[in-house]
């Protein structure tokens, strides 16, 4: 015999508790005290949120370390953070880096000898593994506008571009079983030759979420959807990301080249578009959300997860508005604006020798 005793107001089936018939007086007096206590115990399960909000240490902590290396994604776990974002590319010998770029950055790359890159390098599709690895990303180069940006990024010399396998490895072995992954497909529809293609791209890297066990904590995003469309399909157990930008200089929504076939003039707005691909995410860049936006896309069913939000004020502004959750380059100053609101934060983790 079961009771009912309530339901969420999401949808969430309700609750089914057994109940036993009273055999003794003892039982039901048992009984009684019990049901005195299940009001206050059933509104604590139901009123607990399902997915707190998620704070996204971008790139590892690109603010602060050298970014998508495992120093930063070590920073980001002691800061305290639900997601670590990152990107993906793979090398000529078939293995997931992670790397933003689709070549090598001249801000952030020296050679074997030390010299710093003159000029874009190569394709990291270009390259094997082990070739890749001669390469040091532990810093910023002196007197450029990227250094000047970042002024408070740590150098670690002699850091490599690690595999996403390196730093699944790196989490279990701190035991940062909660730790969540947003990882973008480093795909441009207009440079297909830099890359694998997309469904060899997702291939690759499915084999290694898979391997290591993450489908329930991986989500892949990217301004190109046709990865994410290829990710549904293949495995969905993974959440899709569907990343957007709109302003003069950059607009991944207009045509459809980027978007799968997704148009503007079809759905009338990226929440839109984003729902009719299937996706049950969208981040745009920040400064293009608003309050109306924000809202059709949550009553569309969609979380709004913005990028990248480093000032203070645009922190606490784009918290005030109702999201789900922000990336940023800076966890830390996240962090402080949602303990001054009283919002539950994400655990730290004990990385050895790294601080908050």
């Amino acid at each position: 015999m079961k009771a009912i005793l309530g339901s969420k107001a999401d949808g969430t089936p309700p609750v089914m508790l057994p109940v036993m018939l009273p055999v003794t007086r003892a039982v039901q007096n048992a009984g009684m005290t019990i049901k005195r206590f299940m009001p206050a115990l059933l509104a604590l399960v139901l009123c607990a949120p399902a997915i707190a909000f998620d704070l996204q240490s971008h790139r590892g902590t690109r603010g602060l370390m050298p970014e998508n290396t495992l120093p930063a994604f070590e920073r980001g776990m002691a800061i305290g953070v639900t997601t670590l974002e990152l990107d993906i590319g793979i090398t000529s010998d078939g293995v997931a880096v992670i790397h933003h770029d689709r070549a090598l950055n001249p801000n952030t790359t020296r050679d074997a000898k030390g010299e710093w890159l003159a000029s874009t390098g190569p394709l990291i599709r270009s390259l094997t593994f082990e070739q890749l690895q001669t390469y040091d990303v532990g810093r910023l180069k002196p007197g450029t506008a990227y250094a000047q940006e970042f002024s408070l990024q740590q150098a670690v010399d002699g850091t490599r571009i690690p595999t996403l396998a390196a730093l699944f490895k790196r989490v279990k072995e701190l035991g940062a079983n909660g730790m969540q992954f947003d990882i973008e497909t480093k795909m441009d529809p207009r440079s297909p030759n830099d890359t694998l293609a997309p469904d060899a791209f997702v291939k690759t890297l499915l084999a290694v979420i898979r391997e290591y066990g993450m489908e329930s904590r991986v989500q892949v995003q990217r301004f190109d959807w046709r990865t994410l469309v290829l990710v549904q399909q293949q495995e969905p157990r993974i959440r899709t990301v569907y990343l957007t930008i709109q302003n003069p200089r950059a607009n991944t929504v207009a045509s459809g080249a980027w978007t799968a076939g997704f148009t503007l003039a079809q759905h009338g707005n990226a929440p839109r578009m984003v729902k009719a691909a299937g996706g049950p995410i969208w981040s745009p860049n920040f400064n293009d959300l608003t309050a109306e936006l924000l809202k059709e896309a949550q009553s569309l069913g969609l979380k709004v997860i913005p990028w990248t939000v480093n000032e203070p004020a645009d922190i606490e502004r784009i918290i005030a508005m109702g999201v789900d959750g922000i990336i940023s380059d800076y966890a830390d100053r996240v962090r402080e604006v949602m303990q001054r609101r009283g919002m539950p934060l994400p655990a730290r983790v004990d990385v050895p020798g790294v601080r908050p």
